[in-house]
C-alpha cells in the first residue's frame, strides 16, 4: 500500500511500512524512512509506482481547465477527491491519478480555490477571481514587455521608457520596476555590465548631459527654477559709514559677499573694515526666501556655470555691488601701524559706499609678490597704499595662526581656474573649449581676502559665545590624521587654522550656515547683552542641529559634484589638446597627482616609488563616463626635479580620485571634505 502526503508544502508519496491510529512509517523512492501523521495522508492507493503516481498526477494537473474546474466546484468547503469525481466522471470514482492531478491543480491555483485545511479547498468568489484573474494577465504583458526591452537592449537599442528612467535605474532603483528588471535582464543575457549596455544602446548620447542630469536627479529632482519672489527690503534706518569700500573676486562673481575698507593710513593707528552684505538684515527667519535657501543650502558652483543658492533678484538686492551704499554688517578692528597689535574691535549694522569691485584675475599681475616686496612709489596704482597695508596685515595674521597651529601652512599646491568658450550665463553643453589656468595658491590677493575673512569668522564666532548666542561653529580638535574639520554649535578651537573658534559668517550669499550665523550677529549688535534672547535660535535650538545636518549633506554633495565635473573637463582638456603624456608626482601606492593639471590618477609602475617621486607617465584610453584615465610610468625623473611634498600634499589624494570612477546602483550580482583654509581663497563662480 502506498500513501501520497504533503510535507513543508510539498507532495510526497511512498510505500507504508507499518501503520499506528495517529501516524504511519513511510519509505519513500530515495530509501529515505520518514514519519507521517495520520492528518497529512491525503490519497492511498495500490497503483501505480509513487513516482509514477507523482508524475503523472503533475501533467495531468497542467491539463485541467481551471475554469470549468470552478463552475463545477461546490460553493460549500470541498475536498479535490469531490472535485475530481465532478471533473473527471461525476459516476465513477476518481482514480489515484486524478485525485492527485485534481490537489496539485487546486494547491497551484489559490487564486480560483482558497485553502480550507488538509486538501479542502473553497473556492474563489467570482469578483475577487476576476481581480485575481486581471492582476495575472497583467504580470504575464508586463513579463512579456520586460522581454522585449531586454531584447531590445542587447540589439544595441534603447527603449524610451528606459531612457525616461536611465538615472532612476542606475542611481536610485525601483527594484520592482519592469524597467529596472529588462536592463538586469539583458545584462544577464549580454554579459554585459549595466552602464557599458545602457551607453551601447544609446541611452546616454552625451558625457557632460549624464553627470549634469545625475546630479540633477539626485539633489533637485524638483528642478532649479526659484518661483518668483520679490527681494524684501531693509527696513531698519542704517547709518551711513564714512569708508570707501572696495571687493576681491573674481570677473565672473556674482555673488559678492565681502568688501575692506582701510582708514587712518599715517595716523599710527589704521583701522581695517571688514563688510558683509546683509541679506539677514531683510530676510527673516521662516520667511518665503528663508526658506528658498534652507532648501539649498549652498551655491554650487561648476565651470562655466553655477546654482545659486538665492534667487538672482534677492542675490542683486544685496550684493556689494560698485557705486551705491550696500546695507552691511561690519567688523572694525584698530591696528597699531607699526606693530599691528589690535587696540579694539566694534560691529557696526551700516549701509557701505562700495567703491569698486576689483578683480583678482585682471590684477594678480599687478598687485604680485614683486609689487609687495618692493618700496612704495610715489605714484601708486589705485588701492596701491590700502593693498599694501592688508598684505602686511595678512602676512602677521597668517605668522600668529601658524604658532598657533604649530607648523606653517603649506601652499605649495596651484589652484586651477577653469574657463569654458560658453556665452555668459548659458548652461555648458559639454562640448565646449576648456582652458585651465593655474594660480598658486597663497597669492596677494588671495591671501589679504583670506586672512580677512579668518579674521571676521573668529572674532564673531568669539563674540557670540562670550554673550551666550548660539551659532553654527566649525571645529578641528587636532592636526592628527585622520582627525576631520566638525560642525557644531560649540565654539570650540580650530587646529587647522590655529584660532580658539570659528563661525562661518562672511559669505551668507551663498552658504545658509553664514546666513545663520549672520542673524545671530546682528541681534548681537542690536541687543548687546541680553541678545541671546532676541536671536532667532536660541540656546539648545534643534532646528541649528538640523541645519547643520542638511547643510553638511548638502555641501558635502555639491562639492562632489564640483570635483567630478572639473574632473570631466580636465580629460576634455586633455583630449582636445592631444595630451598624450604628464609629468606627476608620485602620492601614494599607484595613486600619481599630475604636476599642471588638476588629476589624480592610478599609474602602473608607480606603485613601490617614493612619496614625491617625480615621473613621466603615458596616458592611455580616457572614458568620459566614468571619468576614468589609464596611465603608465614611462620615466623616472630627478627626486629634485619633483616638487618637495609635505604631509598636508598627500590629503584629499584618494578622495580626489573618488570623483572619477562613478558608482552605479544597479546590483551587478543580480546582472550577474573641503579644507576650511580654503574656502577662504575666491571659489570658482
Amino acid at each position: 500500500m502506498y500513501i501520497l502526503f504533503e510535507d513543508a508544502g510539498k507532495f510526497l508519496a511512498g510505500r507504508i511500512l507499518s501503520e499506528a491510529e495517529a501516524s504511519m512509517q513511510v519509505e519513500l523512492d530515495s530509501g529515505k524512512r520518514v514519519k507521517v501523521k495520520a492528518a497529512q495522508a491525503l490519497v492511498r492507493f495500490d497503483k501505480p509506482a509513487p513516482a509514477e503516481l507523482l508524475k503523472a498526477g503533475a501533467l495531468l494537473a497542467t491539463e485541467i481547465d481551471l475554469n470549468l474546474a470552478w463552475e463545477f466546484a461546490s460553493e460549500d468547503e470541498f475536498g479535490f477527491a469531490d472535485l475530481a469525481r465532478e471533473y473527471f466522471d461525476p459516476g465513477q470514482a476518481p482514480s489515484p491519478v486524478q485525485q492527485a492531478g485534481a490537489l496539485i491543480a487546486l494547491y497551484e491555483a489559490p487564486h480560483y480555490f482558497r485553502r480550507a485545511g488538509k486538501g479542502r479547498f473553497k473556492k474563489a468568489p467570482a469578483e475577487i477571481l476576476q481581480q485575481a484573474l486581471a492582476a495575472i494577465e497583467k504580470r504575464k504583458q508586463v513579463a512579456a514587455l520586460i522581454d522585449h526591452w531586454a531584447g531590445e537592449l542587447a540589439a544595441g537599442r534603447c527603449p524610451v521608457p528606459i531612457v525616461e528612467q536611465l538615472y532612476r535605474i542606475l542611481f536610485k532603483p525601483d527594484k520592482t520596476s519592469p524597467e529596472y528588471k529588462a536592463v538586469v535582464l539583458a545584462a544577464q543575457q549580454t554579459h554585459k555590465s549595466p552602464l557599458d549596455l545602457l551607453q551601447q544602446a544609446g541611452a546616454i548620447a552625451s558625457a557632460y548631459q549624464f553627470h549634469w542630469r545625475r546630479f540633477l536627479f539626485e539633489n533637485f529632482p524638483k528642478g532649479t527654477d526659484f518661483p518668483a519672489i520679490q527681494a524684501p527690503a531693509v527696513v531698519q534706518d542704517l547709518p551711513l559709514a564714512q569708508v570707501q569700500a572696495f571687493s576681491i573676486d573674481d570677473s565672473s562673481t556674482t555673488e559678492i559677499d565681502d568688501a575692506l575698507s582701510v582708514q587712518g593710513l599715517g595716523s599710527g593707528t589704521v583701522t581695517l573694515g571688514i563688510h558683509i552684505a546683509a541679506p539677514g538684515l531683510a530676510i527673516q527667519a521662516d520667511s518665503a526666501v528663508d526658506l528658498i535657501g534652507r532648501a539649498r543650502l549652498s551655491t554650487v558652483y561648476m565651470p562655466g556655470h553655477k546654482l545659486t543658492m538665492l534667487p538672482d533678484a534677492v542675490v542683486q538686492a544685496y550684493t556689494l555691488q560698485a557705486g551705491r551704499p550696500c546695507p552691511s554688517v561690519s567688523l572694525y578692528v584698530a591696528f597699531d601701524e607699526t606693530t599691528l597689535e589690535v587696540r579694539s574691535s566694534q560691529t557696526r549694522l551700516e549701509r557701505v559706499p562700495i567703491a569698486e569691485n576689483l578683480r583678482h584675475d585682471q590684477l594678480d599681475g599687478v598687485f604680485n609678490e614683486e609689487f609687495f616686496a618692493r618700496p612704495a612709489a610715489s605714484e601708486e596704482p589705485a588701492w596701491g597704499a590700502e593693498l599694501r597695508f592688508l598684505h602686511r596685515l595678512a602676512k602677521q595674521l597668517k605668522s600668529q595662526r601658524e604658532q598657533v597651529r604649530g607648523k606653517p601652512e603649506n601652499f605649495s599646491r596651484p589652484d586651477y581656474t577653469f574657463r569654458l568658450d560658453n556665452p555668459a550665463g548659458t548652461e555648458p553643453a559639454g562640448q565646449e573649449t576648456v582652458s585651465i589656468s593655474v594660480r598658486l595658491r597663497g597669492a596677494p590677493l588671495d591671501l589679504i581676502v583670506a586672512e580677512a575673512m579668518i579674521l571676521a569668522n573668529k572674532t564673531w564666532g568669539q563674540w557670540l559665545a562670550e554673550l551666550g548666542v548660539p551659532g553654527i561653529y566649525r571645529s578641528q580638535a587636532s592636526m592628527a590624521p585622520g582627525v576631520k574639520v566638525r560642525m557644531s554649535t560649540r565654539a570650540l578651537p580650530h587646529a587647522g587654522l590655529g584660532v580658539p573658534a570659528y563661525a562661518w559668517s562672511t559669505s551668507p550669499l551663498r552658504r545658509y550656515v553664514d546666513l545663520v550665523n549672520q542673524w545671530q550677529i546682528i541681534a548681537c549688535a542690536q541687543h548687546g547683552a541680553t541678545a541671546a534672547l532676541a536671536a532667532p535660535f536660541k540656546p539648545k535650538d534643534t532646528q541649528l542641529l538640523a541645519i547643520i545636518s542638511a547643510f553638511d549633506a548638502a555641501y558635502t554633495a555639491y562639492n562632489s559634484y564640483q570635483a567630478s565635473i572639473e574632473r570631466y573637463w580636465t580629460l576634455r582638456h586633455l583630449k582636445q589638446n592631444s595630451t598624450q603624456q604628464l609629468r606627476a608626482t608620485v602620492i601614494k601606492d599607484d595613486l600619481v597627482r599630475a604636476d599642471d593639471l588638476p588629476l589624480v590618477l592610478p599609474a602602473l609602475g608607480a606603485q613601490g616609488l617614493a612619496r614625491g617621486a617625480a615621473v613621466r607617465i603615458k596616458l592611455g584610453e580616457i572614458d568620459e563616463i566614468t571619468l576614468h584615465v589609464s596611465a603608465s610610468v614611462t620615466e623616472h625623473l630627478d627626486q629634485a626635479a619633483g616638487e618637495p611634498m609635505d604631509e598636508e600634499d598627500f590629503e584629499g589624494g584618494e578622495s580626489e580620485l573618488a570623483a572619477g570612477p562613478i558608482s552605479i546602483a544597479v546590483d551587478v550580482a543580480d546582472a550577474q571634505g573641503q579644507p576650511d583654509a580654503a574656502a577662504h581663497t575666491p571659489a570658482p563662480q
